[in-house]
């Protein structure tokens, strides 16, 4: 996907622009990329990024629902930027395998904002 800096506005960025964008750690390792977007069908918020982690050539990947709030776009690395650990990754909950989406029950997404200790989206 390449630069998400490029041809968009300050505050704005089209979806596919985001999606297999890196996400890093604070201190610029990449830890995953964006793989889609979630968005809440009334309101239009973007909610979930489905990142991808590990693997070799898309082997052995897993796939993990990260709030959309836990993230946060630095300029500087072209990148967004997750504050975790490989072990809090490996440790938190997960799409299916192939990557398709999981229920999305109220049940399983108040397990995913409590693992990242996010405000749920449905609560702002």
């Amino acid at each position: 996907m390449g630069s998400t800096t490029t041809n968009e506005t300050n505050s704005l960025i089209a979806s596919d622009r985001v999606e297999g964008t890196t996400v890093r750690r604070p201190n610029g390792d990449g830890i995953g990329r964006i793989e889609r977007l979630m968005i809440e069908k009334t309101s239009g918020q973007v909610v979930y990024a489905v990142m991808s982690f590990g693997g070799f050539l898309g082997i052995g990947e897993g796939y993990y629902t990260i709030p959309w709030s836990t993230l946060r776009f630095s300029p500087e690395l072209d990148a967004y930027v997750l504050d975790i650990t490989e072990e809090q990754l490996r440790s938190a909950p997960q799409a299916s395998p192939e990557g398709s989406d999981p229920s999305y029950d109220r049940q399983w997404e108040e397990h995913v904002h409590r693992y990242f200790n996010a405000t749920p989206y449905w609560s702002i």
